[in-house]
């Protein structure tokens, strides 16, 4: 053979040696050649790349929740549109961690596990006398054996907005 087909042989074997056969003899050669990142730090990064994603995916379903439940207030006849709005406001500054998002077709706000924790139910949604604002059992709000969880709403005045936003703080503490 000529001296030039021996070297393009060994360049091509050796290329062929290079090249893993799976993803683990790829980590494999990888972390047995590498004098980087440890094991303990590669894992690290990973868990951290993971986080990030998660976070940008919750990111992302809490502006698509809070449009969702801007569009239901919108979707709303008056009085209940004006109330809805001022809970939400109420809501999300007594409450930040909360993410809102629509239940049933109506304004609610969910924990970090995505369970609702309080949510406003229109009198006209359900043909009732009067709109409420509720919550459900994950809400932190037991006191006793008997304890309100739901309240009926006429309108919203000081009074009402501050107990709200007790209750709201209470239902996440």
């Amino acid at each position: 053979m000529s001296p030039n087909k021996d070297t393009q042989k060994s360049a091509t074997s050796a290329l062929v040696r290079l090249k893993p056969h799976s993803a683990r003899e790829s980590a494999t050669a990888i972390n047995k050649k590498s004098k980087g990142f440890t094991d303990e730090e590669k894992a690290a990064m990973r868990n951290r790349a993971q986080e990030l994603k998660a976070e940008a995916r919750a990111d992302k379903d809490k502006a698509a929740g809070e449009n969702a439940v801007l569009a239901a207030i919108a979707a709303m006849p008056e009085p209940e549109r004006t109330m809805a709005k001022r809970l939400h406001e109420i809501i999300k500054a007594s409450a930040p961690a909360l993410s809102p998002k629509t239940w049933y077709g109506m304004p609610a706000y969910a924990n970090k596990d995505g369970k609702v924790v309080c949510f406003f139910q229109s009198a006209q949604k359900f043909n009732t006398r009067y709109a409420s604002f509720g919550f459900s059992d994950t809400a932190n709000l037991d006191e006793g054996a008997l304890f309100p969880v739901a309240f009926a709403l006429k309108e919203l005045t000081a009074i009402e907005e501050a107990r709200i936003s007790a209750l709201v703080k209470k239902a996440v503490s």
